[in-house]
């Protein structure tokens, strides 16, 4: 049949008629199953993330972030004290989290996190999370499940009266930006408004058995209690909330107004650093008060690629701008808490840190507040990753951030490649070629010499910051 025709008898104003009846009727159902679900389901939240959209500015503009906050529900019961428990999980953005409140079970051997009702549910649910920060990170993921019934739960065979925090570690935590920025600040976050009453259940530690070791110091000054290997465990342990996976909002920092339990800072992090790392100084030099004194500056050497060529030249001029200047290889602590905590004592008794773009810039964090970052950006337009890495993070803990551009005429790859070739002479394309070329070409395989004559002002800067505090 084709379009316009239709059956004898019937007019198009009937047709029309009924399809009004038709579409009424097919809001109605719609609405009866949604008003359902929403009846039959309340314990279950899925929250967004809340969108942060972060426009880039030019130097000297100031950046607007718009944000739409979600609230936070952070309201911990015993067992038996909701009526059925809640699962509240939000899988936008970089990470994937699951807050599960009520009688809540931990098996090991099955890595699953399971909410057990005090009455049945008409439906059971489930959810996959990844335990690290970063979801598309490559780690065993956790099943979480609101059971239908509760006879169909493991029973307990150890019982918590605390909250627990599942993390699993590996993913990017072997580099010391990324040890930081995706599993210490989050678990931070995450864990701080328990003041230590709180068990770590830590998966994937067989990957990393040393990472544990190393930031024993930090764990400790979090939680009272020893860390669950989930990966070993044999146990159904029962807890009245267990938080699932770690939340990343921004990099190598916090976002108070989404913080769980309470407005934590940055700056809240590094106090808690020199707490934990039994730092001494909580205040950078002030040239205001002690005018003869000089601020010492810390240069950091790096052994291999993304070199500064011309070290001794740096700290020369470093020392003729008014500062103590000492050059140092920092290497992430080691692998031992001593060690961490040895590095985070030395960077501390320093007022800047100076160096190349990488990872030993994240040791910013153990300087005093007032301190000042100095990163040295490489060539091949740079500035924006350099710059997400560590100028928002640095200004956020409470230093001075300051970042020196690397000229064509100061990059090796003017000596190696000819400044014909297009990441000397069209870095634009190298971008648009992708990650990998950006990173092999501009993170591995150049080195600066610096021109100190272009980059007086720069350490001018720095001191007169000290001086005016």
């Amino acid at each position: 049949m084709r379009g316009g025709e239709g059956k004898p008898g019937r007019s198009p104003k009937r047709q029309l008629n009924a399809g009004y009846v038709v579409g009424g009727l097919l809001m109605l159902l719609t609405y009866l199953v949604a008003q359902h679900f929403a009846v039959s389901s309340p314990n279950v939240v899925i929250t967004e993330e809340p969108r942060i959209v972060d426009e880039v500015k030019s130097p000297g503009e100031t950046a607007v972030v718009s944000r739409e906050v979600p609230q936070i529900v952070d309201n911990i019961k015993a067992p038996g004290e909701t009526e059925n428990g809640k699962v509240v999980c939000n899988m936008e953005g970089r990470s994937d989290t699951c807050e599960v409140d009520g009688d809540v079970r931990t098996n090991g051997t099955a890595l699953s996190v399971t909410l057990v009702p005090a009455a049945s549910w008409p439906e059971r649910h489930e959810w996959m999370i990844n335990p690290y920060s970063r979801r598309f990170a490559s780690l065993r993921k956790v099943t979480v499940t609101q059971l239908q019934d509760r006879a169909a739960a493991p029973p307990c065979t150890v019982t918590h009266d605390m909250p627990a925090v599942l993390f699993g570690i590996g993913g990017y935590a072997a580099n010391y930006w990324h040890a930081y920025a995706d599993i210490l600040v989050p678990l931070f976050v995450a864990s701080r408004r328990y003041h230590g009453e709180v068990t770590f259940l830590v998966s994937n530690i067989q990957f990393r058995p040393r990472w544990l070791v190393k930031y024993r110091a930090f764990l400790q000054g979090l939680s009272n209690y020893d860390l669950v290997d989930m990966d070993g465990d044999a146990q159904v342990r029962c807890f009245p909330r267990v938080t699932v996976g770690l939340r990343l909002d921004k990099e190598l920092s916090i976002v108070p107004e989404l913080v769980p339990g309470g407005r934590l800072s940055m700056a809240d992090f590094t106090g808690f650093l020199r707490e934990a790392y039994a730092l001494p100084r909580g205040a950078a030099a002030s040239l205001a008060r002690e005018p003869e004194k000089k601020p010492r500056l810390l240069l950091i050497h790096r052994g291999h690629y993304r070199r500064i060529l011309n070290e001794p030249e740096v700290a020369r001029a470093a020392e003729e701008a008014g500062f103590e200047a000492v050059v140092t290889e920092l290497r992430g602590g080691g692998d031992t808490p001593e060690g961490e905590v040895e590095q985070a004592r030395v960077v501390n008794s320093f007022d800047v840190v100076l160096g190349l773009h990488g990872a030993g810039l994240t040791n910013a964090m153990f300087l005093p507040p007032g301190g000042v970052l100095i990163q040295v950006v490489p060539y091949g337009n740079m500035e924006d990753i350099a710059r997400a890495e560590f100028s928002e993070p640095a200004t956020d803990m409470g230093l001075r951030y300051l970042d020196y551009s690397v000229g064509a005429e100061e990059s090796s790859l003017m000596e190696t490649l000819g400044p014909e070739h297009p990441a000397v002479k069209d870095p634009a394309s190298v971008h648009r070629s992708g990650w990998d070329k950006v990173f092999e070409l501009y993170l591995a395989k150049q080195n600066v010499r610096i021109n100190v004559t272009r980059f007086a002002p720069t350490l001018a800067q720095a001191l007169d910051h000290l001086r005016r505090q």
